[in-house]
């Protein structure tokens, strides 16, 4: 098979645990679920995206004071909950290589930019739309979520665009994806 391929690039990026419990606990840092790539195909206005590998240099674990959404109401004469400290990781010089199957939808993507989970998280095309066969494509460095069921398959969160239904996949790490310098990924 035919992928048509646009890299990415951009100096720092979130992705959204989906889990209660924070990167720490999960390392939910090194995978695009479902539905985060079906947010960036709704971004592109693109038909599809087959597939996908991201890379980063590394990751900085930043803090953050938070507030929960009953802050400072009063429950039973007792005052609402307090901040709490959460601890986020953001990469750091991320690349992210999408596959299309379509030439025109490559094309069309190579000219917009995407966020991952954030918007000020912007990622900018580098290098046009490549055109490179499958097996090529799986020998790009970087961490992939294969999607589906099967037997090396774990719940990677809730699809909010299928009616929040479980979303599974298995995690591909080909080569060393994180990289030292751009030159690298």
């Amino acid at each position: 098979m035919v992928y048509h391929v646009v890299r990415y690039e951009g100096e720092f990026g979130f992705i959204k645990p989906w889990t209660a419990v924070r990167d720490g606990e999960t390392f939910s840092q090194q995978f695009l679920t479902p539905s985060i790539i079906e947010g960036i195909r709704q971004k592109l206005e693109v038909e599809s995206i087959l597939r996908h590998k991201l890379l980063y240099h590394g990751i900085s674990v930043q803090q953050e004071t938070v507030r929960a959404r009953a802050f400072g109401k009063r429950a039973k004469g007792k005052l609402g909950l307090e901040t709490s400290i959460l601890k986020r990781g953001v990469m750091i010089h991320p690349c992210l290589y999408l596959a299309f199957s379509k030439k025109a939808d490559g094309e069309k993507a190579s000219r917009e930019h995407i966020c991952l989970c954030r918007n000020e998280d912007l990622l900018l095309p580098k290098g046009g739309c490549l055109t490179m066969k499958e097996e090529e494509f799986d020998k790009l460095k970087g961490f992939e979520l294969r999607f589906g069921m099967t037997d090396k398959s774990f719940m990677v969160g809730y699809n909010r665009f299928d009616d929040n239904k479980p979303m599974y996949g298995w995690i591909e790490i080909t080569g060393k994806p994180t990289a030292e310098t751009n030159d690298e990924v």
